[in-house]
Order: structure tokens, then sequence, then C-alpha cells
């Protein structure tokens, strides 16, 4: 018998490692604020290949939340930061 673990895991937490953690900071509302798997979410909403900037709006908060927390009342401001990331990392 082993005790052995499905996958890695930090030893101090027992949570994911932090390797599999990829943050990018965004400006949120004026505000540094890190964004975890900011590229694979503009990547895979990118090709989706969305026109409306409303629906690539709904699905970037969709992603994001899968991720990371955002909070309710900074929905809008955080839309806002995701936007601009992936007007920019069009260009």
């Amino acid at each position: 018998m082993t005790n052995e673990k499905e996958g890695e895991y930090c030893t101090i937490c027992g949570g994911v490692k932090p390797e599999a953690i990829k943050i990018k900071t965004v400006l949120v509302d004026g505000k540094a604020t890190g964004i975890n798997q900011l590229d694979f979410i503009v990547a895979g909403v990118r090709d989706l290949n969305l026109k409306d900037d409303a629906a690539i709006r709904a699905e970037l908060l969709k992603r994001a939340g899968e991720f990371n927390y955002i909070p309710t009342k900074k929905k809008e401001a955080y839309g806002n930061a995701l936007m601009q990331e992936y007007k920019e990392t069009q260009r």
C-alpha cells in the first residue's frame, strides 16, 4: 500500500502547487489586480471568434470567474479591465 496522492499538491497548504497559478496584473478601477489564468482566458474567448463586444465581455467575465473571485460590486470594473486586456492583445 502506498501513500501517493493523485497529482501534485503544495506540501504546506495541500492546495494546488503555485506553479499551476499564472497570475497577470491588470488595472481594475485604477488598482493593480491579479487575474489568474488571464492569458488562457483571453485566448479561449478569442478562439470563439465573437464579434459583439457585449458577448465578448460576458464570456471574459464568465471564464475569469471560474479562476478568480469577482465581487458583484466590481463586476463592471472587472469587465472593463478584461475588455481592455482583450483588445490590447489583439494588436
